[in-house]
């Protein structure tokens, strides 16, 4: 028996203010997040004039066009967005097939699969991920926009257009054509666009319930873009509920998500952080929050020539939403590339022009493959691609990220998982028990990202597969440990 010291008044009274003090995610956070806690590794965005059913099947076709068009083998998209030691790897196509082949008959030297021990098993793995990815499931995540990506219209085609996207997306549904998530991007709720904003999104509602019985697709949200005022999230959470009344839907079923494009959502007008207000005043229907770099460092006053993903500007911005969103369940997005694969010349092309047009394809993937590691790198996970051509890029750059860093992070995480949470070394890396959660939500990514699957992982890692599910750190060393 031990001595103690507190009363059990003053036990009571202690424990009871600590559970007194909860997080505005407590009260207000995304219902249901705990029961996907899958994060698309990126939203594609396309004018709502354009939407069809099968729009995710027809973006990964154009997507492997491009791949066989600008980079028809491994070595060559290594090259083109400039993989580590592509620069070894065989110049010529028929050399790059054959090494292939050898590779995947296991007549290279390897160490065992996922996990590349040189640049042409890196460079082969990403490449065979890639395509497997757009032939499966090229799209994750796309918003049907009525907002930059479809511009200012007359009020009765943007009607038109609402009713017509909502039934494509009834048709996908019945089809099973549809990406994991799908939402769209209403107009801001500014007082010039407000009433267009909430009209477009009437109608886009009451179409796709009728259409489809009284279904939303898994995964639906609605995009509240150009934030600058808790007003105008809660008007749109206002407005949800009273569409949901009146369709038949479930209360709190269709959650938003915020676009961080204005200083005011960052910093408020007394000085505070403005993004929890914001959160809160969404009232538990916000999924994530999404950063415009463009129209974020425009409000700065930054010129159009410096506007760009890694402006200083933008690093403080995503570090604000990091800081707000840690641990909350919401979903991080980053922006979008202003430089786009797209060839400047057309056909007939003469030498010279085809050269400029591969260099012009290779320059913009390599600069998305950059900054889509420089995310990663930095903790955020998912980000906005506009051209079918980006997909390839924005695979490579997460099954890369993952795959470079699989052994690494397996060795540690095999270490720590051994000793039982207690502080360990893993070659010259020192690790602490809150390092672990951090090591297993690696491979948790990875294995979400379509990096790894989940036997693999588990064959890395030694751990269960049931306790890869169980996403817990904590639970695993308690486990093991009892």
């Amino acid at each position: 028996m031990f001595q103690t010291s507190l009363s059990p008044e003053a036990l009571r009274g202690a424990l009871a203010r600590a559970r007194s003090g909860h997080s505005v995610f407590d009260r207000t956070g995304p219902r249901g997040a705990s029961e996907s806690p899958r994060q698309p590794v990126h939203t594609v965005y396309g004018g709502a004039h354009l939407f069809k059913a099968d729009t995710a099947r027809k973006l990964g076709a154009v997507a492997l066009r491009a791949l066989a068009e600008r980079a028809p083998d491994f070595a060559a998209f290594a090259r083109a967005i400039g993989l580590p030691g592509a620069e070894a790897l065989p110049a010529q196509h028929a050399d790059a097939l054959a090494l292939s082949t050898a590779i995947e008959a296991g007549g290279v030297a390897a160490a065992p699969a996922p996990g590349p021990s040189g640049p042409a098993l890196l460079a082969h793995g990403v490449y065979t991920r890639v395509l497997d990815k757009l032939r499966r499931e090229p799209v994750e995540d796309l918003r049907i926009d009525f907002e930059d990506g479809y511009g200012v219209r007359p009020g009765s085609e943007e009607d038109e257009h609402a009713a017509a996207a909502a039934r494509e997306v009834a048709l996908g549904m019945a089809a099973g054509g549809l990406p994991p998530f799908l939402g769209i991007r209403i107009k801001s709720l500014t007082e010039a666009s407000a009433e267009r904003g909430l009209r477009t999104l009437d109608i886009f509602l009451s179409a796709l319930v009728a259409a489809s019985g009284g279904a939303l697709p898994p995964g639906f949200v609605v995009t509240l873009p150009k934030v600058s005022t808790p007003e105008q999230v809660a008007a749109l959470a206002d407005a949800l509920d009273a569409l949901e009344a009146a369709l038949g839907l479930p209360a709190g079923s269709i959650q938003l998500e915020l676009m961080v494009e204005t200083t005011a959502a960052i910093i408020g007008p007394r000085g505070e952080v403005a993004l929890p207000r914001l959160i809160e005043a969404a009232r538990g229907r916000c999924a994530g929050a999404h950063f415009g770099a463009y129209d974020y460092t425009a409000s700065c006053e930054i010129t159009a020539a410096h506007q760009r993903l890694d402006h200083p500007a933008c690093d403080f911005a995503r570090h604000v939403m990091q800081i707000v969103l840690a641990g909350s369940g919401l979903r991080l997005s980053d922006g979008a590339s202003n430089i786009l694969p797209v060839a400047p010349h057309r056909a007939p092309l003469t030498p010279r022009q085809l050269e400029d047009n591969q260099r012009a394809v290779e320059r913009a993937w390599r600069l998305k493959y950059t900054q889509v590691r420089r995310a990663l790198e930095g903790g955020i996970y998912q980000g906005w691609d506009l051209h079918p051509a980006e997909l390839p890029v924005r695979y490579a750059a997460v099954y890369a990220f993952f795959l470079e860093g699989v052994e690494a992070t397996a060795e540690r995480l095999r270490s720590f998982v051994d000793r039982a949470a207690q502080a360990t070394v893993a070659g010259t890396v020192f690790d602490d028990a809150a390092t672990g959660q951090g090591l297993l939500n690696f491979f948790l990514r990875a294995t979400s990202a379509g990096a790894l699957t989940e036997a693999e992982a588990a064959e890395r890692t030694g751990l269960a597969p049931g306790e890869l599910r169980g996403r817990s750190f904590q639970a695993i060393v308690e486990r093991r440990s009892a």
